[in-house]
């Protein structure tokens, strides 16, 4: 098994992301690892008519990669006290993303939250998680939704 350096934490900023994030922090701490927050906006795409098929509105995913930076940022100015910690905002599908950063950042594990949809919601919105799962190229951790108190 290798030594775990680097830690990616795909944050979407709702409590299951986040909840990943405290797992991964007790990962951190254990090795001495880096944290790695990376959020990915995904391009929003309107159908403007049959004739020209989807069109892309590069003005509102600037506004939604801004408002992204601003949340892992104050993600990361909250841990960077205790943690070697940096976050990132990509632009692009989530999943695809995701391995491709692990890949070329060298990422020894991934610890990623589960919204944990089965049945017609897991038809219609899929996973990305379980997309990671089969596609990384290295260790994947699915941190399943906390248990409802």
């Amino acid at each position: 098994m290798n030594e775990i350096k680097k830690i990616l934490i795909p944050i979407d900023f709702s409590e299951h992301s986040l909840f990943a994030l405290e797992y991964a922090k007790l990962f951190a701490e254990k090795f001495n690892a880096e944290l790695i927050l990376l959020n990915v906006v995904e391009p929003i795409m309107f159908v403007a008519d049959l004739t020209m098929g989807q069109v892309n509105i590069p003005s509102i995913e600037g506004e939604l990669i801004q408002k992204s930076e601003d949340k892992v940022n104050e993600i990361v100015n909250a841990l960077k006290d205790k943690y070697n910690v940096r976050g990132l905002v990509r632009l692009g599908k989530s999943y695809t993303e995701i391995i491709e950063f692990a890949k070329s950042e060298n990422v020894d594990l991934i610890v990623i939250g589960s919204h944990g949809h089965t049945g017609v919601e897991h038809l219609l919105f899929g996973s990305t998680a379980e997309k990671v799962i089969r596609k990384s190229t290295c260790p994947v951790l699915i941190v399943r939704p906390q248990p409802q108190k």
